[in-house]
């Protein structure tokens, strides 16, 4: 027997907002366990800080999510931006805002030749994505020679640093990065062609090809996104740590996955999109931050990010999977409702 309209009603209210209201129990819990140290302005900020650029790798994780692809070159691709933004201002002497806006930029090549490997050489974006980290790594080592970049007694640039360390409004600046970020990804996304395009490439290539969409243009745009938001990871990253380490971009791959994958959970189940990204991304933070402050030992960390990705997996196969249940329960679409392609 189908379900009646409330309950179908109930069931995609509890799909779209399940994963946010989580995030404000999870909140409540937390408090409620430790109101001296927990629900204060200064561990909101330190969590807001903290996680910023987790954030930023899972929403430009999400972008070739959304074709049905995955950029494992990340991680690596942070750690090689991080040091080159300091390799370029602290022993290269290169005035700030050009190293970096190379870097930035050198971030969206690396995202095209992604791009180009995957749907030109037509190998598996898992295969070549892992291949191109692997030798973003061997760069990072190489410039590196495996030590880490200090600068020197006169230190970085203050203007520099405080792109990360500035406060607005009493909150870290950084937070109000990934907040523009996200309302960007969600117009491009959510209001524009574009991403019209990159859904329909990413739930059915041969529906895209039908349509003439340029599917293989718009796979690299999508690679060249990420590596463009995985630049400005990095050169916030070098801000915040003010030192250059070559392994650090390895520790953020894993949660940026989790973030972007548990994302497809929320908001707009079935499909990456940027809100359900933020709201993962919360939500790992508050659970991270929770455990922490309860004296959790050092394993508990990447315990709970391996577990959570498994979990964050399972559940978007779930959500995708009741999506196209309910399509094919829908009537036929009309021509007049697929996205348009103009040349």
């Amino acid at each position: 027997m189908p379900p009646s309209p409330l309950g179908r009603r109930l069931g995609h209210l509890v799909g779209a907002y399940g994963l946010l209201a989580l995030t404000a129990l999870l909140f409540l819990a937390f408090s409620l366990a430790l109101p001296d140290t927990f629900p204060t302005l200064d561990n909101i900020s330190e969590i807001l800080s903290n996680q910023s650029i987790p954030a930023l790798l899972a929403l430009g994780a999400m972008i070739p999510i959304v074709t049905a692809k995955f950029d494992l070159s990340i991680g690596y691709g942070l750690g090689l931006a991080h040091v080159m933004t300091m390799q370029l201002i602290a022993h290269e002497a290169w005035p700030w805002p050009l190293a970096c806006v190379v870097v930035v930029l050198g971030g969206a090549v690396v995202g095209t030749f992604n791009g180009i490997v995957v749907e030109f050489a037509r190998i598996d974006s898992f295969i070549a994505t892992l291949g191109t980290g692997s030798i973003l790594y061997a760069l990072t080592g190489w410039i590196t020679n495996g030590a880490r970049i200090v600068p020197g007694p006169q230190g970085l640039p203050a203007a520099f640093t405080d792109l990360y360390d500035s406060r607005f409004l009493g909150l870290p600046v950084s937070a109000f990065y990934v907040l523009a970020l996200t309302a960007v990804l969600w117009v491009l996304l959510e209001r524009l062609p574009l991403g019209r395009y990159l859904y329909v490439i990413g739930s059915n290539p041969r529906a895209a090809d039908l349509l003439g969409i340029p599917s293989r243009r718009y796979v690299v745009y999508a690679f060249a996104g990420s590596g463009l938001i995985v630049g400005i990871a990095g050169v916030l990253l070098a801000a915040q740590q003010r030192i250059g380490n070559p392994s650090v971009g390895l520790d953020y791959l894993l949660p940026a996955f989790v973030g972007a994958l548990l994302g497809s959970t929320a908001i707009r189940p079935g499909r990456p999109n940027a809100l359900g990204t933020l709201v993962a991304v919360v939500i790992l933070a508050i659970g991270l931050a929770g455990i922490g402050q309860f004296g959790a030992q050092f394993w508990v960390t990447p315990l709970f990010n391996g577990s959570t990705l498994l979990l964050a997996v399972g559940m978007a196969g779930y959500a995708a999977r009741r999506q196209l249940r309910h399509r094919r329960a829908e009537p036929p679409r009309t021509h007049q409702d697929l996205p348009k392609v103009t040349s």
